[in-house]
């Protein structure tokens, strides 16, 4: 049975693999989390950080000074590597291996406060090839007091003799229901809203709640009727959003993905409308505008739209000319004037 002070909200498989490790005495040496960003990655290192220092007979209690310290990210036993700045004061691209040299002598000192160090490393695809090889060595031959966590949402990036070396668990999306369940009993968010933010986080639970802030919704409200607004606008506006795009794109790629996978979702949410699957949407906010493109266009019509943005999103990751790619996409919207207008402000707040 799983201990009711694990943060970890979901990921069963993985809590029952550190409890079972735990109950017998052998924790691993080394774990690979994987899994797409904020489904909860540091939050289930954290809670296997308290649990290996907890000073209590069932761990985590999450009451003690140890575990107390380490939710508060002040214990000198838990450190976390990750991006940081360099000594001229500009953001690190890569975890270079001075970072690795670095928590190499940390580890082997013995831990000062709890019972074991545990080193989390945030994005350990963004290792540097020497950070890797020189974390491969110590890996090899852990110490008996120190654990490694590694994060990553790309592990495709890793080498695989540092995959190799590491218990690898993979984190699982959380169901919808699961995820508003939480907003509403956890974060007191209004059901309405919660409802909606499980729908658009796609099983990261942790993006959910980020987005809980009114600032977000409504810039994602804003989104929303852009989107609307291109699908029923003319070329001119159309292509005048096309470039918006390819201009933002040049400032932040990921911003410009984003806005694309809304794009994904409305004409996915579309297609369900279209075949009768309507409590399946993400869009629960817009279940007008929804109903009217599904009834003014055909199946085959929503499946181009749809077609379309994924060619666009694959495109610009493959460095593809930006504003060409991106007006190919809004030509790849239904035709001008074939959809009815259905402009209208969300019903969340």
């Amino acid at each position: 049975m799983l201990s009711v002070m694990w943060t970890t909200i979901g990921q069963k498989r993985a809590l029952e693999l550190f409890e079972n490790s735990l109950r017998r005495g052998r924790p691993g040496r080394a774990y690979l989390l994987v899994g797409p960003a904020h489904v909860g990655k540091m939050t289930l290192a954290r809670d296997l950080a308290m649990a290996l220092n907890c000073q209590r007979g069932v761990p985590p209690c999450g009451e003690c000074a140890s575990c107390r310290r380490i939710s508060a990210a002040t214990h000198s036993d838990v450190q976390v590597i990750g991006l940081g700045k360099n000594a001229d004061g500009k953001q690190q691209t890569e975890i270079g291996i001075e970072d690795i040299r670095q928590m190499q002598h940390s580890a082997n000192l013995p831990p000062f406060e709890g019972k074991c160090k545990v080193f989390i490393i945030d994005g350990a695809e963004l290792l540097s090839i020497e950070a890797a090889n020189c974390l491969l060595k110590t890996l090899e031959e852990p110490a008996p007091t120190v654990v490694f966590v590694l994060l990553t949402a790309k592990e495709e990036l890793l080498p695989l003799t540092v995959v190799s070396r590491c218990q690898r668990i993979e984190l699982a999306l959380l169901p919808s229901a699961q995820a508003e369940s939480a907003l509403i009993e956890k974060w007191s968010v209004e059901p309405q809203r919660a409802r909606l933010l499980a729908r658009l986080s796609h099983g990261r639970l942790g993006w959910a709640v980020n987005a809980t802030d009114q600032g977000w919704l409504d810039r994602h409200n804003e989104d929303t009727d852009e989107l609307i607004a291109t699908i029923e606008g003319d070329l001119e506006s159309r292509f005048a959003y096309a470039a918006q795009l390819a201009t933002e794109f040049s400032q932040s790629r990921d911003a410009v993905q984003e806005k694309l996978g809304l794009f994904l979702d409305w004409w996915h949410d579309v297609l369900l409308v279209k075949a009768g699957l309507g409590d399946a949407v993400v869009n629960v906010d817009r279940m007008e505008p929804l109903g009217s493109m599904a009834t003014g266009l055909s199946l085959e019509e929503i499946r181009s739209c749809i077609a379309a943005v994924e060619a666009a999103r694959t495109q610009l990751k493959q460095n593809a000319n930006a504003r060409l790619a991106l007006e190919v996409f809004v030509l790849g919207l239904p035709g001008v004037g074939r959809t009815t207008k259905v402009s209208g402000a969300s019903g969340v707040d």
